[in-house]
């Protein structure tokens, strides 16, 4: 890396660590926003604040074309207390970039500058900083403001780092990329008692350990061994003393599929069985289900031409055109179902460093290495889009 382009990066790994030591939860990103806003606007980009609550848009047209990129990052940091002692570590007790989202955002950024002060292109370019990817559904919330709809795109992209993975590799999967996330809070009742005399009452505990042990045969027994899917129970309550049978007993649930179809049969198949454990035991249970993040699918006109242009640029770590499907879930597969587009991972690292951390790890960290490779692939990607907007294929 010559000494410019070295000056250029470095300007965003500070940003990076800026926006890492003060890390903001969902909906709340107002300094992380308004930092954004103001790098963007000092860069010749018309912005719009407040998108779906603290959501950004960065809108760059050239020429008549009327073509519009969409590329996304994400803002919002998790409810975890940092444990990495780096000198840009959280200042916000219980609060840290444990996903990197402040790298997202950087690398994004980089590329906004780059875009707007050294390449010319024809058409309208749509930078969007997305809040709430943790949990809180930000790309619904802009989709529900009007995002579009306000700021058409013919095709969407975003990127995620990836921990396990080589500094820089760029990985790509067509098709289902990410699992659908669902959660349940089971509350079994019955009827508490004296631990002496457990024929006078009727025991949730005891249900909800056989609901625990019959919810393993859902994805064993009535899945189909090709189609990965999951169920977790993360946690049972119940009681508070050895001697007294509880009344009630709680259990929060956790269930992911990479087709739609699986995520439909997964449902059914986990109420049934707890219904069923429940009435055996004597107990009623009243299940609240709560659809979280869809199925992430990638669009194959749009992955293809984003792998080819990863390929042309040839990064050093190399790029791998089928990468796993992963378990976890992403709200970018709203967005997905609206506009085609494809979603991808950055390497973070390998060995025993903070980059090759897992994420939502205390001691995860970005990796600032990689802020060069998302730079130049954004910045790659937008002028091939522009130069040769990609047909998509029809039926």
């Amino acid at each position: 890396m010559n000494a410019p382009e070295k000056a250029f990066i470095d300007e965003f790994v500070s940003l990076r660590r800026q926006i890492h030591s003060a890390p903001e939860l969902a909906f709340e990103e107002h300094e992380t926003a308004r930092l954004v806003a103001e790098k963007l606007a000092s860069w010749g980009y018309t912005v719009t604040t407040g998108v779906g609550g603290t959501g950004v848009v960065g809108q760059l047209r050239r020429g008549d074309a009327k073509t519009c990129l969409g590329l996304r990052a994400d803002m919002d940091a998790l409810p975890i207390q940092e444990g990495t002692q780096l000198p840009w570590a959280s200042v916000k007790p219980g609060l840290m970039h444990a996903c990197g989202h402040d790298g997202h955002t950087a690398m994004l950024l980089a590329a906004a500058k780059r875009l707007a002060q050294d390449c010319d292109f024809d058409g309208t370019l749509n930078l969007i900083f997305q809040p709430a990817e943790e949990g809180g559904g930000g790309a619904l919330k802009m989709m529900a403001d009007g995002l579009f709809t306000r700021f058409p795109c013919d095709m969407i992209f975003a990127a995620h780092n990836m921990p396990g993975m080589t500094t820089g590799q760029l990985v790509f999967r067509n098709g289902p990329a990410m699992a659908s996330s669902d959660y349940a809070t089971v509350t079994l009742t019955g009827r508490g008692g004296h631990g002496a005399m457990p024929h006078l009452a009727n025991d949730p505990v005891v249900a909800a350990a056989s609901i625990v042990m019959a919810l393993q045969t859902v994805v064993s027994r009535n899945i189909d061994p090709l189609h990965p899917a999951v169920v977790t129970v993360g946690a049972v309550n119940a009681g508070h003393a050895n001697n007294v049978i509880p009344a009630v007993a709680k259990l929060e649930i956790s269930v992911r599929a990479l087709t739609p179809e699986a995520r439909t049969l997964l449902e059914s198949k986990v109420k049934s069985i707890i219904h069923g454990q429940a009435q055996s035991y004597g107990l009623t249970a009243d299940i609240d289900w709560r659809q979280g993040y869809a199925v992430l699918v990638n669009d194959p006109t749009a992955t293809q031409f984003a792998i080819a242009t990863a390929q042309a640029m040839a990064p050093a770590a190399g790029v791998n055109p089928d990468g796993p499907m992963l378990m976890g879930s992403e709200d970018f597969a709203f967005m997905l179902q609206q506009v085609p587009g494809c979603y991808f991972l950055i390497g973070n690292g390998t060995g025993d460093g903070h980059g090759a951390c897992m994420v939502h790890n205390p001691g995860y960290d970005f990796n600032d290495d990689i802020i060069a490779v998302g730079a130049d692939f954004w910045t790659t990607l937008a002028l091939a889009f522009f130069s040769t907007t990609p047909k998509r294929e029809t039926s």
